[in-house]
């Protein structure tokens, strides 16, 4: 057991081949795999995010994949919340929780110390600060704000109560100023964590997008857009996913199905792009060239996640 108290990751960019390696994977690492796309969260949004079917899954223990509604809400601190549940439910069965998907920030805010600003949230601190507001007025709290941060200061309008008020509650709850809250976290590891990332050629990559977008449209993309569309899901969260906000505005009438779909593939090679900067940045990933053949690339990170498990596992027997 002590080898397995860790976490595997797999980022990479949309394409890239994540889920069936975190498949793969789970096969040969006794793992169970957890979902780490932000929209595979949502019910009903199944061809356009790409989303594992159940013969895929091949019998892998799948975790949370339509957990919201299309409807509802979803935040990174609300996932680092299910995940870290999670994480610990996984391994209390023996077995590896493998986190595969693109989005960054929910990586990120899981595997390290990442503390949402909103955790230092008080309602009663804020009621005050909205009072004194009304009572003596923006300059008292603004000039209060450009002694205490005046970086968030510079960055606030007078007249944007909100964040104003916002920005003075962080510095009152926290102690420490809304960029020191933002600057000093999400470095500190939680797990000991193995980050897999896929790589590939820029041109291989947008060659595979463009293939995939064609396959969701051949899949019946637009008759789920549609339906969405349909049973009264707008201006939510969920549709602002690329591929349904594109299809909404052929719904509309504001764009042709051909601009659609080529706007579709734009915005993933945009959004494969920034995937890939958020991934080279702020994580420490073990690249991988994601075109090697399917079965040498799963033997090469086997093996190199055994190794990594077992340096763990000889530091822990030293304490």
């Amino acid at each position: 057991m002590s080898a397995l108290t860790e976490v595997l990751a797999i980022a990479g960019p949309t394409a890239s081949g994540k889920t069936a390696l975190a498949v793969a994977l789970a096969h040969c690492l006794d793992g169970e795999v957890i979902n780490g796309d932000a929209m595979q969260v949502y019910r009903g949004l199944d061809i356009g995010t790409a989303k594992i079917t159940n013969e895929e899954m091949e019998g892998i223990p799948h975790h949370l994949f339509d957990i919201k509604s299309p409807m509802e809400s979803f935040s990174a601190a609300e996932y680092q919340a299910i995940v870290r549940a999670k994480i610990f439910e996984i391994q209390s069965r023996g077995k590896l929780p493998i986190i595969a998907g693109g989005t960054g920030l929910y990586l990120q805010s899981v595997l390290f110390d990442y503390r949402f600003t909103e955790a230092a949230a008080d309602i009663e601190v804020r009621e005050r600060l909205e009072q004194e507001l009304l009572t003596e007025g923006t300059e008292v709290l603004y000039n209060r704000l450009k002694t205490l941060d005046p970086v968030s200061a510079e960055k606030i309008h007078p007249n944007n109560h909100r964040r104003l008020v916002r920005a003075l509650e962080i510095i009152e709850v926290s102690g420490v100023t809304k960029a020191n809250h933002e600057a000093n976290q999400g470095t500190t590891p939680m797990y000991h964590s193995f980050i897999v990332g896929l790589d590939l050629k820029r041109e291989i990559l947008y060659d595979r997008i463009d293939r995939r977008v064609d396959l969701m449209m051949e899949k019946g993309l637009v008759e789920e857009v549609t339906g969405l569309w349909e049973q009264g899901v707008r201006d939510v969260q969920s549709v602002q996913a690329i591929g349904y906000k594109e299809l909404y505005l052929t719904i509309t009438g504001d764009l042709s199905k051909e601009d659609a779909v080529e706007l579709i593939k734009k915005n993933t090679r945009h959004y494969a792009k920034r995937q890939m900067t958020y991934f080279r940045n702020k994580l420490d990933v073990h690249w991988y060239d994601a075109t090697t053949e399917r079965n040498q690339l799963v033997q090469k990170i086997y093996t190199e996640v055994k190794d990594f498990q077992q340096v763990v596992a000889n530091t822990k027997g030293m304490h």
